[in-house]
C-alpha cells in the first residue's frame, strides 16, 4: 500500500472521519447518516473519542449530554423524527458510563429505530488490569461490562485492533441504514485502541451512499392478498410506526379512499391518517377507542401495515374475535410480517400499499359497512368533546382536560411526545393527530424518563417546529437532567408537567389486579406503613426552574390555556407546570391486558381480582 493512498490516524480520529462521511438515500434525497455525537467523557473516551470530536468538530457536531440514557433516548427521538434517514452517535466512558446505555439500547432495538453507541472499554493490551471500573471475570477475560449490550444490539463488535474497524464501521452503518435489520449498533472500543495510530485507506473515508430501497411485494403474494380482501365483508386495517418510517402516508390514504377499508391505528401509527378523515378510527387495542375495538372484534380480515402487533394491540390476544378471522401483514420485515399466522407481504409500506390500490381498482367495501364505522366513529368524537370540555374554566382542570387545553392551542405542525405513565392511554383514545409527526410516543419499551430527552432530538432535527414533551410527575423525576442540555443548547422545547401526586397509570392497573394501589403514591408514610398519607411538600416547577426553564404555573384551566399558548411562542426551554384533579383519566379502557393476578391470596381485593382474571383470559386466541 503505497504512502499516498493512506493517512495515518488514530482509530478515533478515523471512525470519527469515517462517520461524517456516510450517507442515506432514499427517492433521491440524500440525508447524513450520524447527524451528530452525544457524549459524556470519562476515563475510556475522553483521550480517544473526546480527542477526535476536538479534532473535527467542524464536520461532527457534538452534543453535551448529562445523562447517558438520555442521550440514547435523544437519538431515538431524532431519527424517528426524521423517518429512521438519519442517525446520532452516542460515546460514554467505560464502566457505569457504558452500562447506563442498556436501557437506552433496549428502547431504540425494540422500536426499530437506529443509534450508534461507542462506549469505551478496557484495554485490548491488558497492560492495565484491572482498569478502574472494570469487570473482572474469573474465566472469561475478554468479558466486559459492555457485553450486557449484546441483547440489545442488532449488531455488536468490540474493535481489539484498528485495522478491526474498517470491517466493523462498514457493518455498523449498514444494519443502521437497512430498515429491516435497524436498532442499536454497538461499537465498543478499548481505550488504548482508540488512541492507537494506524495507516488508513483513504478509501475508507471516502464519501458513501447507503440506498434505502422500497422492496415491491412478490406478485404471488400480492395476488393472494387481493383474493383475501375482495373475499372480506369486514377488513380493517391496522396501522403501525412502518407506515410512517416508510412516509407511506399518502399511500395509505389513497387506498382507504379507493376501497373505503377503514383504519385503526397502534401507539406509533397514530396519525398514519389525519384524525378527521371519514375512515380513521384512531388507536386500537388496550387503549384504543370504543369504535376501533369494536370493528376489531368482529373484523373478518386484519390488514397489519408496519405493526409488530404488542399485547396492547391485540389486547393480548383477546381482541380479535370473528370466528373465521385471518390476517394480512404487510412489514419490511418478515418476523413481523408472518405474525398470527398471517398471509404476508414482506416489502416496503408504500411500495405495497401502491400495489394494493393498483390490483384492488374497482373494490369497495359494503356502503353498510362504511355507514356503520362512520356512525361510530362519531359517537367516539363526542365523547372526546366531552373529555376535553371544561364547563368552568376557574376549576382545577382533569387531565383529559389538559390534552383538550394542548389541543386548542398546538397547530398542525406541533409534535407531541410521551412515553409512559396514564398519559399514554388517553392520548392513544382521545388525541386529534393533525399531520404525519404530530404523535410521537414511545410505547414499544414505555421508558419512563424518554421524554425530555427525546424532545431535544426531535427538535434538533426540526429546529423551527414547536415540540412538546408531556411528562406526569413519576417520569419527571426519572430524568429531568436533560432541561440543562436544552438550556445550553437554546433548543425551545416546551414542557407540560403534570402533578398528579404518583404513579397515575399503575396505581389504577394496581387496584384492578389486588394490589391496592400499594407503593404508587407520591406521600407521606403512616402508621400501618402504607404511603395514604398527606402528598410529599416536592415542587417540581421551582425544580425545572431550578435547571434553567422558564416556568409557568397554571391552576385553572383558563390559566392552563394561556400558559400553553405563552409557551408555544416562547423561544427558549419553557415549562408549565399543572396540578390535575381527580380522575386522572375519564375514559375506560376498552380492551382487557393481560396482567396475571395472584392465583391466591387471603385478601379480599386480589379473590375478587383473580375472578375477574380469568373471566377475562377465557376469550384468549391463538391465531393459528
Amino acid at each position: 500500500m503505497s504512502a499516498a493512498a493512506t493517512r495515518r490516524l488514530t482509530t478515533a480520529q478515523a471512525l470519527v472521519r469515517f462517520l461524517a462521511a456516510q450517507y442515506t438515500e432514499r427517492d433521491g434525497m440524500r440525508h447524513r447518516l450520524i447527524a451528530g455525537t452525544w457524549g459524556i467523557f470519562g476515563h475510556g473516551n475522553v483521550a480517544g473519542l473526546g480527542q477526535a470530536l476536538v479534532e473535527y468538530r467542524e464536520t461532527m457536531p457534538y452534543h453535551q449530554g448529562r445523562n447517558e440514557q438520555a442521550m440514547v433516548h435523544a437519538t431515538v427521538g431524532h431519527a424517528r423524527h426524521l423517518n429512521r434517514l438519519s442517525a446520532q452517535a452516542v460515546t460514554t466512558s467505560i464502566g457505569p458510563g457504558a452500562t447506563n446505555l442498556v436501557t437506552g439500547a433496549a428502547l431504540a432495538t425494540i422500536n426499530r429505530l437506529p443509534v450508534l453507541l461507542l462506549p469505551g472499554d478496557y484495554f485490548a493490551s491488558h497492560a492495565a488490569d484491572p482498569l478502574l471500573q472494570q469487570l473482572e471475570h474469573p474465566v472469561e477475560a475478554d468479558v466486559s461490562v459492555n457485553d450486557a449490550l449484546r441483547p440489545v444490539s442488532r449488531y455488536f463488535d468490540r474493535i481489539t485492533r484498528p485495522e478491526a474497524l474498517l470491517t466493523s464501521a462498514l457493518n455498523a452503518v449498514r444494519v443502521l441504514s437497512d430498515p429491516a435489520e435497524t436498532g442499536a449498533v454497538t461499537l465498543a472500543l478499548p481505550q488504548d485502541v482508540q488512541a492507537q495510530a494506524y495507516d488508513w485507506p483513504e478509501e475508507f473515508f471516502a464519501d458513501r451512499v447507503w440506498r434505502v430501497r422500497r422492496p415491491a411485494p412478490d406478485p404471488a403474494d400480492l395476488a393472494e392478498a387481493v383474493r383475501a380482501i375482495r373475499a372480506a365483508a369486514r377488513p380493517l386495517i391496522v396501522a403501525g410506526g412502518g407506515v410512517h418510517h416508510s412516509e407511506a402516508e399518502p399511500a395509505l390514504k389513497a387506498l382507504v379512499d379507493a376501497t373505503g377499508i377503514p383504519v385503526a391505528s397502534t401507539q406509533a401509527g397514530k396519525g398514519a391518517l389525519r384524525h378527521d378523515h371519514p375512515a380513521d378510527l384512531g388507536g386500537i387495542g388496550h387503549t384504543g377507542t370504543a369504535v376501533s375495538d369494536a370493528l376489531a372484534r368482529t373484523a373478518d380480515l386484519v390488514i397489519g401495515v408496519g405493526t409488530r402487533y404488542s399485547d396492547f394491540t391485540t389486547a393480548s390476544g383477546t381482541l380479535f374475535q370473528h370466528p373465521g378471522v385471518r390476517f394480512l401483514n404487510l412489514n419490511i420485515t418478515a418476523f413481523d410480517a408472518h405474525k398470527l399466522a398471517a398471509a404476508t407481504l414482506v416489502c416496503d409500506a408504500r411500495s405495497g400499499l401502491a400495489a394494493l390500490t393498483d390490483a384492488l381498482a374497482g373494490h369497495r367495501v359494503d356502503a353498510e359497512y362504511e355507514t356503520e364505522y362512520r356512525t361510530g366513529r362519531a359517537r367516539w368524537e363526542e365523547a372526546v368533546e366531552g373529555a376535553f370540555r371544561a364547563d368552568d374554566d376557574s376549576a382545577v382542570p382533569t387531565q383529559t382536560q389538559v390534552l383538550g387545553a394542548l389541543d386548542t392551542v398546538v397547530g398542525d405542525e406541533d409534535v407531541v411526545i410521551n412515553a409512559a405513565g396514564s398519559l399514554p392511554g388517553d392520548l392513544h383514545k382521545l388525541w386529534r393527530a393533525r399531520s404525519p409527526r404530530q404523535y410521537h410516543l414511545e410505547y414499544g419499551y414505555s421508558c419512563m424518563g424518554y421524554e425530555i430527552p427525546a424532545a431535544l432530538g426531535v427538535q434538533q432535527a426540526a429546529p423551527d417546529t414547536p415540540v412538546w414533551a408531556l411528562v406526569g410527575d413519576g417520569t419527571y423525576l426519572m430524568n429531568p437532567t436533560e432541561i440543562v442540555t436544552a438550556v445550553q443548547e437554546n433548543l425551545p422545547v416546551k414542557l407540560v408537567l403534570v402533578q398528579n401526586h404518583g404513579y397515575a397509570s399503575i396505581g389504577g392497573l394496581s387496584e384492578s389486579v389486588g394490589a391496592e394501589r400499594f407503593g404508587t403514591d407520591y406521600r407521606h408514610r403512616v402508621a400501618d406503613g402504607s404511603f395514604t398519607g398527606a402528598p410529599l411538600p416536592v415542587d417540581l416547577a421551582a425544580n425545572a426552574a431550578s435547571l434553567g426553564m422558564d416556568v409557568l404555573r397554571a391552576k385553572t384551566v383558563r390559566e392552563l390555556r394561556e400558559a400553553l399558548s405563552t409557551a408555544r411562542a416562547a423561544t427558549r426551554p419553557t415549562c408549565v407546570y399543572v396540578e390535575t384533579a381527580p380522575p386522572g383519566t375519564a375514559l375506560p379502557a376498552e380492551a382487557w391486558w393481560d396482567v396475571p393476578v395472584a392465583e391466591v391470596s387471603a385478601r379480599e381485593a386480589a379473590t375478587e381480582a383473580r375472578a375477574a382474571y380469568e373471566r377475562a383470559v377465557a376469550d384468549r386466541r391463538r391465531h393459528l
